[in-house]
């Protein structure tokens, strides 16, 4: 076994128990280095079962000749393969980024749970990715530059020659006498990778020789700062996790006292965190709108708005409202079968619990000038008992009222907003789960 194939199989063992290792394999000098590399080892080891897959694009007329290439490798290294069509949208503003997004999504429909896809991805391609996300003003996470491991859907996708270089993978193909297929495209520099790879990073090692080594290292240090920026954000988050109050709306929120005692920077960094799940990340000049938000006056209902949704500030809490939880819900439903569920278009579900009232029931929402008659209170206005209970601005447009006849006599999850006559039932409402703030 030579030193390369040893430092493979060592970088390896953590996933030596998983159910298959499957490989990414376009037909490349890369890919078709790494299927040789553990198709070798798997007759000298007990290695996972090993498999190929081959994502068809056909965005070039070369292309079509790719699969059956890649078909007679893996015959010859007795590898089974999988050749997955994709279509990818032509329209995308960024070509290279559509195809890419296109190949991911089959990867990950086609893991199982538990299994490795295993990439090609090198130390140079890993000094390109950090040259290139610095030229475009990527933050710190985009400086650390592609993991050695992330999860991808049901498994796990793994790097392992991040620290071998591309002389390395040429030599290794050479001296295996191995063929493999070269895409034109790569040759293109009018595309930003190709340009850095044929033209900028030649020219860093003509005065730097060691200048790809060193940026894919400083990568992995990147990384490594990132993961305890991670870690403090995390820790950050879990002191400003809310009460359970209103936790029926089933929208993500946090304190913002809790946020208010970290300094600026600290602030930011939790909630990239907190932001990272839910809605694309905003610009550094965007962040003006955390601040208005964060510092308005306390009567105030200020909004910051992102891309996929928006943050509000209610109750002394900072909540996280998803672009379909924004338009309100309208008109009127006759809920004719009161001892079942009833579906609200737009708008989850409602349920009772105990006895129903007798009817005619009808659902609607509010308008404004509702009244409701209150044990031990007389009739007294909705908004004022809203304001009582605490509930969230945001949220009253979507609270479902319950009428019988032109009575008001509940609204949903308040029993404190309740007619004297329903003490044997509770108005029941479930957001519908579009509305639950997770992307």
């Amino acid at each position: 076994m030579t030193s390369f194939e040893s430092r493979l199989l060592e970088s390896l063992l953590p996933w030596s128990a998983a159910p298959a290792w499957r490989v990414a394999f376009s037909g490349g000098l890369d890919s078709t280095v790494l299927l040789h590399l553990l198709a070798s080892l798997g007759r000298l080891q007990r290695l996972p079962p090993l498999t190929a897959i081959h994502v068809q694009h056909d965005l070039q007329a070369v292309a079509a000749a790719w699969p059956a290439h890649c078909q007679a490798v893996c015959d010859g290294l007795g590898v089974p393969l999988r050749v997955e069509p994709v279509t990818v949208q032509r329209s995308a503003s960024s070509l290279e980024r559509a195809a890419r997004a296109a190949r991911y999504q089959a990867f990950e429909r086609l893991l199982a749970p538990a299994e490795v896809l295993l990439t090609a991805q090198h130390r140079d391609d890993q000094a390109e990715t950090l040259l290139f996300r610095l030229l475009r003003g990527s933050g710190l996470k985009g400086l650390a530059g592609m993991p050695r491991q992330r999860a991808l859907g049901a498994g796990t996708l793994l790097r392992p020659l991040l620290d071998v270089s591309r002389a390395e993978l040429e030599a290794y193909a050479r001296a295996h006498q191995l063929c493999w297929v070269e895409d034109p495209s790569n040759s293109d520099c009018h595309y930003a990778r190709n340009f850095l790879r044929h033209q900028v990073l030649p020219l860093l090692e003509q005065r730097w020789s060691a200048a790809g080594a060193t940026l894919a290292r400083n990568a992995e240090q990147l990384a490594e700062a990132q993961t305890l920026l991670d870690e403090l954000a995390a820790q950050d988050l879990h002191a400003a996790q809310a009460a359970p109050e209103f936790s029926w709306l089933g929208l993500p929120c946090l304190d913002l006292a809790a946020l208010q005692k970290l300094g600026d920077a600290r602030q930011r960094n939790a909630l990239r965190a907190f932001l990272a799940p839910l809605t694309e990340l905003p610009d550094r000049a965007h962040w003006a709108g955390w601040l208005a938000l964060r510092d308005a006056a306390v009567d105030a209902s200020p909004v910051w708005r992102l891309a996929q949704g928006e943050l509000r500030r209610a109750g002394g809490r900072v909540w996280w409202l998803p672009g379909d939880w924004l338009p309100a819900p309208s008109g009127e439903i006759d809920w004719l079968q009161p001892d079942q569920a009833l579906p609200l278009p737009g708008n989850g579900v409602l349920s009772f619990a105990g006895e129903p009232p007798a009817g005619p029931l009808r659902v609607r929402y509010r308008q404004g000038g509702e009244r409701l008659l209150v044990a031990g209170r007389g009739h007294r206005d909705l908004k004022r008992l809203l304001n009582e209970s605490g509930v969230p601005s945001f949220a009253r447009a979507r609270l479902p009222l319950l009428y019988r006849g032109e009575e008001l006599i509940a609204v949903a999850n308040l029993p404190r907003c309740s007619a004297i006559s329903q003490a044997a039932w509770r108005l029941l409402w479930e957001p519908p789960a579009g509305c639950q703030g997770l992307s």
